[in-house]
């Protein structure tokens, strides 16, 4: 079975992927900290085979791996590997193949927002075990004076901007599940003869939700219009091309090992 991480409701309880200490930032617990320039910079996701999307990103998400939803929520996820704890896209090197998208759910690392005490607003953390996170750092945090340098500053206004992009992409699964545009689907694999020919019946590699083409192809010319209206077709288009990365991704990870993998992500 493969891990389906949580949505973006985080609480500092209960962590995200990749943070495994996050922390309010702030001058007091944090001055004198900062990122450095550290060897293997994309390590910590390699071992992250999905990754959460959001909504805008399809587009160019889709030209690099599947897109599917997960879970009660539907979850949008990148699949970057089949097995568990393998992202066939971060290499040894700790960096993306050159080429890939890189998510913004990545990007954004070390810094998230997540739910305060009272659970009602939202906070700016830093996980403090991140490995770029150090004295003597490249990038301060606080200057001298305890304020949020340019670069920190530039860094709140990006996790501010995703989370505008997570009640987006919430919404955008609402449209979807209110016209229930849902359905299961999976992915196979076949081992083939040296001739090309099947060598015996397909295996189930994944299992997963996905935009169903039929419900999508009934709907009515009022409700495609507004799918239409709301920017929500282009996104459906993007995750249903990005569905032929599957064979690429089977492919890489066949390369990877000689035993044929097998997931569920559903």
């Amino acid at each position: 079975m493969v891990d389906i991480p949580p949505t973006e409701a985080m609480q500092t309880q209960g962590a995200p992927i990749f943070y495994s200490r996050p922390e309010p930032l702030s001058a007091a617990t944090h001055a004198g900290l900062g990122l450095r320039r550290i060897e293997r910079p994309f390590a910590f996701a390699a071992a992250s085979n999905v990754v959460p999307l959001i909504v805008t990103e399809f587009p160019q998400a889709a030209l690099s791996f599947p897109i599917i939803f997960a879970g009660d929520k539907r979850q949008p996820l990148a699949v970057m590997g089949v097995n568990q704890r393998q992202n066939l896209f971060v290499g040894q090197d700790g960096l993306f193949q050159v080429g890939t998208y890189i998510p913004a759910y990545v990007r954004r690392y070390p810094f998230v927002l997540a739910a305060d005490e009272s659970r009602e607003n939202l906070v700016v953390c830093i996980d403090r075990d991140a490995p770029m996170l150090g004295d003597l750092p490249d990038l301060a945090l606080f200057d001298s004076a305890g304020q949020p340098t340019d670069y920190t500053k530039g860094c709140i206004e990006f996790c501010n901007n995703f989370e505008i992009e997570v009640r987006r992409t919430e919404s955008f699964i609402e449209l979807l599940t209110e016209l229930d545009l849902f359905e299961t689907r999976t992915a196979t694999y076949a081992q083939p003869n040296p001739d090309g020919s099947p060598a015996g019946p397909p295996q189930v590699v994944a299992e997963f939700f996905a935009v169903s083409e039929e419900k999508l192809k009934a709907l009515s010319d009022a409700r495609l219009r507004e799918l239409l209206d709301k920017g929500a077709l282009p996104q459906i288009y993007a995750h249903l091309t990005s569905l032929f990365g599957w064979d690429r991704l089977i492919n890489m990870t066949i390369q990877r090992s000689a035993v044929p993998p097998t997931a569920n992500l559903n």
